[in-house]
């Protein structure tokens, strides 16, 4: 198997990917969709290649077509089974973008014929399905902290009934028990259109992968939802046991530095547990001009122990400041901040090792880098993967996490597995 996925964020790709090496097979991420990637994928045998977009909250139009000009490439690069990557908390609104790039990619799969298989579920990381409820560490989700998420507020732990509005395909459900009857039923009661379908457990997961390879020998399909089915689908592949694809070659560490533009309340716990220094931005200083970027570049020059990893991150007041200027013009004065540092500590500082908390703010980062390509590696925690990526020439470790993943500890403990 060759499996191509389409990610709707950069932090996402980067979970799957490194739940596909730990699995056993090479992973590649791309960053935005190049016009040819004919070594798309990592070696030539069985492997995964995903390509990272921004497109879970972008406009519907420009998602879809995003997501279908990936697909295309990854097929086109050789890809077998293709892969919609989404958040494994359902993120999205009433007209998508979940249900029309699933539509998109089926298109690409094989059009009317084609129908998609997944789940959002991933129980290493706090993520089941059972009875069409998504559960977040064992709250529904419409009661955990993504409730009040300020982009995608999930206020519905329905599956069924928040994808229903999002196409015009039918949308099923196989419930767990069903599953437990094992993969021919599942691969049985599959609608022609959306199925998703409930998992709890890692060999629901395996009973599910099973389903769409079955479901593959007769018709197009295309798999999806959270890193979990990819890493089964990875698992049938490559069986338990690693191969030692996860390592990477050794950065000379010349520098640390840990950039988060997350509010999610994992990430909050990460910053409270921080044991080292720290610079806060304000966004709405931010909004005024430039001094508070330049007060937090002269701090981060004049640091002597590049070593030892300094935090920056959003200030305590950050929801004050979405309330004045709107939560996207608040995220974008963080994200566009926390780039240009990324850019001066790299390039100026020698930086060599980051650790960047938040999807839009990897996204954000990796451009201002110039960063097309991550290597993966081993994960510092479950869907938290560090990879070997190449920006103006130098050669950097990156650790890219979704605000919602890791524990309160990451923040100091994840460079002991660092390149």
């Amino acid at each position: 198997m060759r499996l191509g996925a389409v990610a709707d964020d950069v932090t996402g790709a980067c979970d799957l990917a490194g739940r596909i090496v730990e699995a056993g097979l090479p992973a590649t991420v791309l960053l935005g969709t190049p016009s040819a990637a004919p070594d798309a994928f990592p070696t030539a045998g069985p492997g995964c290649a995903v390509v990272a977009l921004k497109i879970r909250t972008a406009p519907v139009a420009e998602a879809v077509e995003a997501a279908t000009e990936a697909a295309r490439l990854l097929r086109d690069s050789g890809a077998t089974q293709l892969y919609q990557k989404y958040c494994s908390t359902f993120d999205s609104t009433a007209r998508g973008n979940i249900g029309p790039v699933a539509d998109a990619l089926a298109a690409v799969a094989g059009g009317a014929s084609a129908v998609t298989i997944g789940t959002p579920a991933t129980p290493g990381s706090g993520r089941t399905q059972y009875q069409g409820t998504l559960f977040v560490d064992g709250v529904p989700l419409a009661e955990s902290p993504m409730r009040d998420h300020p982009l995608t507020p999930m206020r519905d732990s329905d599956l069924v009934r928040l994808l229903r509005p999002q196409t015009d395909r039918p949308v099923g459900l196989v419930r767990w028990q069903e599953v437990q009857r094992g993969a021919d039923a599942v691969a049985s009661a599959a609608v022609d259109g959306h199925t998703l379908v409930d998992a709890l457990t890692e060999h629901d997961l395996d009973t599910i992968a099973e389903a769409v390879l079955t479901v593959a020998a007769e018709r197009p399909v295309v798999a999806g939802g959270g890193a979990g089915v990819a890493t089964a689908l990875a698992r049938a592949t490559a069986g338990a046991a690693s191969d030692g694809s996860s390592a990477l070659p050794p950065v000379p560490v010349t520098g640390r530095l840990i950039l988060a533009g997350s509010a999610s309340a994992a990430t909050r716990a990460q910053i409270a547990a921080f044991p080292g220094e720290r610079l806060v931005l304000d966004p709405l200083e931010l909004d005024t001009g430039r001094a508070a970027l330049d007060r937090a570049r002269d701090a981060l020059a004049v640091r002597t122990d590049r070593l030892a990893p300094v935090l920056v991150h959003a200030s305590a007041e950050v929801a004050a400041a979405q309330r004045a200027l709107g939560a996207e013009r608040a995220a974008a004065l963080l994200e566009t901040a926390l780039s240009e540092l990324a850019a001066f500590a790299v390039h100026e500082l020698g930086v060599s090792h980051l650790v960047v908390a938040g999807g839009e703010t990897s996204g954000a980062v990796t451009a201002g880098l110039g960063i097309d390509r991550l290597r993966i590696g081993a994960q510092a925690a479950p869907g938290v993967p560090w990879a070997v990526a190449s920006s103006a020439g130098r050669t950097l470790a990156v650790l890219l996490k979704s605000g919602n993943f890791g524990g309160p500890g990451l923040f100091a403990d994840a460079w002991e597995v660092a390149p």
